[in-house]
């Protein structure tokens, strides 16, 4: 029920705000179950990706967005629980298993599922390499499997930042349903499993126009938080270096004063 209530609500400003527009909205089923899945660019995936369609989309959402403390979290995890978002450890091994049964659950109630199979928020706005638990739960569910490609959400809410800007246009794209029916009681099979994957990214691609990269996205992200973490360790080795020539430098120089102050001679 608060996912309506928020959709009545949020629906109407977004609409008049960034004009959001969607495309291939006819290829996602009416009724009966079926798996979204999607890239991610941004928080504001959440806002306008399922805004065009009448059915509601249940993500599976990363478990942090329900553990966060504070006020922020607060909000956060109330938001996240009352539209119905499932979250997932992706931690792997058994957290692995725990979110597949969780998501064929949702399906067994003929309700839409989201993926992200790039697993987090792409950190640079391309496409990255897609995580092979979403085509075992493609495969493991025998449902349509519809792409849902976001664009220009990553200019409205980059990484990082709370406040939406205007002026930019939302698009969604839906493709086709893809056909996997080929690999049918192959969901254990690691190639199949990269095979269903990599087909998927590239469809993807296709709707977004994504330039594609064939790295996770979390390890650019572990880069990236790396090197940010040597520069500020080296900003403040630098600013410790300026602080200790500065304190070097009034200690010398009154000594410098006095001494030449000794050395006038008298009238």
């Amino acid at each position: 029920m608060f996912y309506w209530v928020v959709k009545a609500i949020l629906g109407p400003v977004l609409a008049v705000l960034w004009q959001p527009r969607a495309e291939g909205v006819e290829n996602v089923p009416r009724r009966g179950p079926a798996i979204m899945v999607c890239n991610h660019l941004s928080f504001a995936d959440h806002f306008f990706g399922p805004l065009p369609l009448p059915r509601k989309i249940i993500f599976l959402a990363k478990s942090d967005y329900f553990t966060g403390k504070g006020v922020k979290g607060f909000f956060t995890r109330m938001f996240f629980s009352g539209v119905g978002q499932l979250p997932i450890d992706r931690s792997g091994g058994r957290a692995s298993e725990a979110s597949l049964r969780s998501g064929l659950k949702v399906l067994s109630r003929g309700q839409l599922l989201g993926i992200y199979p790039e697993g987090t928020r792409s950190p640079d706005g391309r496409l990255y390499r897609g995580k092979t638990g979403a085509a075992r739960m493609i495969l493991s569910a025998q449902v349509p499997v519809i792409p849902m490609a976001m664009i220009n959400a990553d200019k409205i809410m980059p990484p990082g930042k709370t406040v939406p800007k205007l002026g930019i246009r939302p698009i969604v794209k839906f493709g086709e349903p893809l056909d996997f029916s080929r690999y049918r009681g192959m969901e254990n099979d690691r190639m199949v499993l990269r095979a269903v994957t990599d087909e998927v990214m590239y469809a993807l691609m296709e709707l977004s126009g994504q330039e594609y990269v064939d790295r996770y996205a979390q390890s650019v992200k572990a880069e990236q938080e790396k090197a940010r973490r040597e520069q500020r360790s080296l900003e403040r080795a630098e600013r410790r270096t300026e602080q200790t020539e500065r304190r070097e430098r009034r200690f010398r120089f009154p000594r410098l004063r006095r001494k030449k102050a000794d050395d006038t001679p008298e009238d």
